[in-house]
């Protein structure tokens, strides 16, 4: 048995039933094996919580890479469009799970992990961070952007992303695809000049 197979099925059910209602004995009958197996690869059921968080996170921080790469020949706002845009829907495109077990532990996390998962995902989210403040920046500098602190423009557009991340979870993508230009005209009609 592969602990990338093991990984998978815990995230899944991690997804599904959360961390509390998954067991070590869920996650060896998914993957077809014996729950002492599991030990040969995770300590105990943290550890394995931890290590399917950090492989969804990781696979985060080379979407959001990829993303960021493809961003230089557009214009301020067409970048902060695309990346809003790439964020919300690659979950839903590539893997459903995975974005269900982020919201998941993000919105109920295991009281035990609360800290130590936020921590983890801020330090990741940080780079998309500084990203955002060059454009914001980058923004008034060139006058697109109306003279607000970055710290609030920040905050605004995380506000937009993560109710746009809750709007494909509850409506789907069709919906979301329909309601994206309308939110983001006017979120870019209040910070544009």
């Amino acid at each position: 048995m592969k602990r990338d197979e093991i990984i998978t099925a815990a995230m899944h059910l991690f997804a599904e039933h959360g961390y509390e209602g998954t067991t070590l004995n869920d996650i060896a009958k998914k993957v077809e094996i014996k729950k002492p197996s599991l030990y040969a690869h995770f300590v105990n059921k943290e550890d394995l919580f931890l290590q399917v968080f950090q492989s969804v996170l990781g696979e985060h921080v080379l979407q959001t890479e990829k993303v960021l790469a493809q961003l230089p020949n557009l214009s301020i706002q067409d970048q902060l469009f695309h990346i809003l845009e790439q964020v919300c829907t690659y979950y839903h495109r590539t893997n459903p799970s995975k974005i269900t077990f982020l919201k998941r532990i993000m919105l109920f996390p295991p009281p035990s992990m609360q800290g130590q998962l936020r921590v983890s995902f801020l330090a990741i989210e940080q780079k998309l961070t500084m990203k955002l403040e060059t454009l914001f920046q980058t923004g008034i500098d060139q006058g697109l952007i109306r003279k607000l602190p970055i710290t609030s423009l920040l905050a605004g557009y995380y506000c937009l992303l993560d109710g746009l991340f809750l709007q494909i979870f509850y409506y789907g993508q069709e919906h979301f695809e329909q309601r994206l230009p309308e939110v983001w005209s006017l979120f870019w009609q209040g910070i544009g000049k």
